[in-house]
């Protein structure tokens, strides 16, 4: 047990990049985590952290620990379950990310009611448009969009966003409206910048029954989706956006739909989540939630 006890203050400073933090995370002094794994470090005869006065950061072998003791820390939890006769009662440490903008309109809900339903579990969310390494930061589990090409992660589609090219009725009729997509060239389209890459999202569309992907010119490109719509209902000009971040202003008549003729097929959304050959409680709990709102979605849509 004093082994699974350095391997646990591991994993929590790894994951903080801080003693401290770790501490705090653990209910413990930052003194006691710096023993535990200065004793992990001298019986594995390796350095796992890189220390300064202000943090500390993974070594390659720390890296290597890291990436697979979130496996083991995860089957002792179920073998401690089991052994308190709790077995499937989700518990612990819930780690998530997810796009900021879904995180918060679509994951944050379902979060709110498994805390609800389940009072042993905590949740440590964490809402960004960047894609972080689900393994190396130690996730549990992560929402991710269109293709996926990690093959070290399980994928399970829990929805789809479609995207849509709108702008608010003030600048349509200060500017027309555009009847396909070459008339674009002609407006003032908002570009997305990619925080991932800083390029800006190309625009898609289904011509011909083939997807084109098309770059706008722009004098306006913002990092932040629901910024790109606050723009378009401002009158500043047009922008593609995923359907869910533009409901609630098209609905409401602040910006209409353009080119839907032209819009192209659903892109997937799925939670990602490594793979492992036993599924702790908290994330299969996370991903049954999150595949029961998905079909009620759709339900709606269909019905």
């Amino acid at each position: 047990m004093q082994n699974i006890q350095q391997v646990v203050a591991f994993a929590a400073a790894a994951r903080n990049g801080s003693f401290a933090k770790a501490a705090r995370e653990l209910s413990q002094t930052p003194s006691t985590i710096a023993k535990s794994i200065g004793r992990l470090e001298s019986q594995l005869g390796v350095k796992l952290f890189h220390r300064t006065t202000r943090q500390v950061s993974l070594t390659a072998d720390g890296q290597q620990l890291f990436s697979q003791c979130q496996r083991i820390l995860d089957e002792v939890e179920l073998l401690r379950s089991a052994a308190a006769g709790a077995r499937g009662e989700p518990s612990g440490l819930l780690r998530i990310e997810a796009p900021l903008t879904y995180g918060k309109r679509v994951v944050l809900p379902v979060l709110a009611k498994l805390l609800e339903r389940h009072p042993r579990l905590r949740i440590d969310a964490r809402l960004s448009d960047q894609v972080s390494d689900v393994i190396r930061e130690g996730l549990d589990a992560a929402i991710r969009t269109g293709t996926l090409g990690d093959s070290r992660l399980v994928a399970r589609q829990i929805g789809q966003q479609s995207l849509v090219v709108c702008a608010s009725p003030a600048y349509l009729e200060r500017h027309g409206t555009p009847r396909i997509p070459a008339d674009l060239g002609q407006h003032q389209c908002l570009l997305f910048r990619m925080p991932s890459s800083g390029r800006d999202r190309p625009w898609q569309f289904r011509i011909d029954g083939d997807i084109v992907e098309v770059q706008p010119e722009s004098r306006l490109r913002l990092g932040d989706g629901e910024a790109l719509v606050d723009a378009a209902i401002a009158g500043l000009g047009i922008a593609q956006v995923p359907d869910y971040m533009v409901a609630d202003a098209h609905g409401a008549g602040r910006v209409v739909e353009v080119l839907s003729e032209f819009r192209a097929p659903p892109i997937p959304i799925s939670v990602v989540y490594p793979t492992s050959r036993m599924l702790p409680p908290r994330v299969r709990v996370l991903i049954d939630a999150l595949s029961e709102r998905g079909a009620a979605k759709l339900r709606i849509r269909l019905g």
